[in-house]
């Protein structure tokens, strides 16, 4: 009955102290009565270390709430009393508003492609002033670089296309065979890598500026074009296709609208609000190498690497863009490829980089026809996918060579003006800055960007 009565009279839901009587001292207890574990002897006490108690049975101390506050652990089958459960739901409680807060309270984390200020503020106070005064309509021809000035590391394979924004002229965008296309502030005097788009899982082939804003395009061989945000440091889109996309351009007149050339000889013209296909171009092509929009949008130059079918035709082709039809595909007679396709800022002319060595000349008339008193001699293709350029007043010609040069020469008498020695290694792309006379940009088959001043 004292046992009893001892049971009840504990009203706290902790298990019982041990009850002391004389009938337990010898270990022997009544058959109807469990015994718990018997408490250690003083044999047993003497030689074991001091333990820290143990939380009770079925709970566990959360670090993050507080040090001496027991969560419950809900186990099947136990008992919850009503201690337990209001503990529980005050701690449920606690830790959603711990986590509204931290939703709210966590700061913003950058962009990881984001990694320097795309402002031109840094930028030395000749370069500031020479694009202000050029931008009020400065009457400055082109001059010719003399020396290296600046070196933009980062890439660590080949480099195959760089591209000058025309809206930011302070900012260059290059695409490398390393699947990565970079963002450079040239003149900063800080972090010049200041955007690095790592979204391509294979080599970029080709980068190009939006007119309107920070947009930048580039494409790969993941089979898709994408879209960036500069400003922001996000993609914005992807256009997927079903070939390697080694060419992407932007229409002249609608910056909505952007060409792509594949592996598969498709040219599909994009429209960006919708991410649709609004032309496609089919015929029975090679992979295309370049595109170049003229007649203010109206056509467009394709060129294709037909060299396996031991023929010329369609190695060049005009196309009418409403149409979906070529106008011509026996502009280029001769038995070469051409990677490069510009056309002149002025005058209606286009050039087309031959794989023979030199640059041909044609009319964005029709016929097309090409120019066969000039051309442009000296430099070296050599299998490489090698572009030239056009100053912005157009009386220069700029292009890479194989043998790691830059070679300029006079648009009307095509004569070689300069030839500077870049690289140990295949110049691939030069361009022109499109506001200062005498920069050019270029960039190297071992991964080198540079700017010549």
């Amino acid at each position: 009955m004292d046992l009893i009565c001892n049971s009840y009279a504990n009203d706290s839901d902790d298990e019982p102290e041990p009850v002391t009587d004389e009938r337990f001292a010898s270990g022997i207890a009544p058959p109807s009565i469990t015994l718990k574990r018997s408490y250690p002897g003083p044999e047993e006490r003497r030689y074991k270390p001091a333990r820290r108690p143990n939380p009770p049975y079925g709970s566990y101390s959360d670090p993050q709430t507080s040090s001496s506050v027991s969560v419950p652990i809900s186990v099947p089958g136990r008992y919850v009393s009503k201690r337990e459960r209001s503990l529980l739901a005050s701690l449920s409680t606690v830790s959603n508003q711990n986590q509204d807060s931290d939703l709210i309270q966590k700061p913003s984390v950058s962009s990881p492609t984001v990694i320097g200020s795309i402002s031109d503020s840094e930028g030395p106070q000749h370069v500031l002033s020479s694009v202000t005064h050029r931008a009020k309509g400065s009457s400055w021809r082109t001059e010719s670089p003399s020396r290296m000035s600046i070196s933009l590391t980062g890439h660590t394979k080949a480099v195959i296309a760089i591209d000058w924004s025309t809206s930011h002229v302070h900012l260059l965008a290059s695409a490398g065979l390393d699947g990565a296309a970079y963002v450079w502030n040239v003149w900063s005097s800080g972090t010049k890598k200041v955007r690095a788009f790592l979204h391509h899982n294979a080599p970029v082939k080709d980068v190009k500026w939006s007119t309107q804003g920070l947009s930048l395009l580039s494409c790969g061989y993941d089979c898709t074009s994408r879209l960036f945000d500069v400003e922001r440091g996000v993609e914005t889109q992807a256009f997927k296709e079903d070939q390697v996309i080694g060419v992407v351009n932007f229409h002249p007149d609608n910056f909505n609208l952007f060409l792509s050339g594949g592996s598969k000889g498709s040219l599909r013209l994009w429209d960006i609000r919708n991410n649709k296909v609004v032309h496609e171009y089919i015929r029975d092509l090679g992979p295309v190498l370049d595109v170049e929009f003229i007649s203010g949008g109206k056509r467009f130059i394709s060129s294709s690497d037909v060299s396996g079918r031991n023929k010329s035709e369609n190695a060049v082709i005009v196309w009418d863009v409403s149409r979906e039809v070529p106008l011509s595909n026996q502009v280029y007679a001769e038995a070469y490829t051409c990677p490069c396709i510009k056309r002149h800022p002025q005058d209606p002319v286009f050039i087309a980089q031959s794989h023979g060595n030199y640059t041909a000349i044609f009319s964005t008339n029709p016929p097309f026809k090409l120019n066969k008193y000039k051309r442009y001699e000296g430099h070296w293709v050599a299998g490489f996918p090698i572009k030239c350029s056009f100053s912005p007043d157009g009386e220069t010609l700029v292009s890479g060579s194989s043998d790691g040069s830059i070679y300029m020469y006079g648009y009307k008498s095509t004569e070689l003006i300069k030839k500077l020695k870049a690289y140990e290694h295949p110049c691939v792309d030069v361009a022109y800055h499109p506001v200062l006379p005498n920069v050019v940009a270029s960039c190297s088959w071992n991964g080198q960007v540079s700017v010549f001043e």
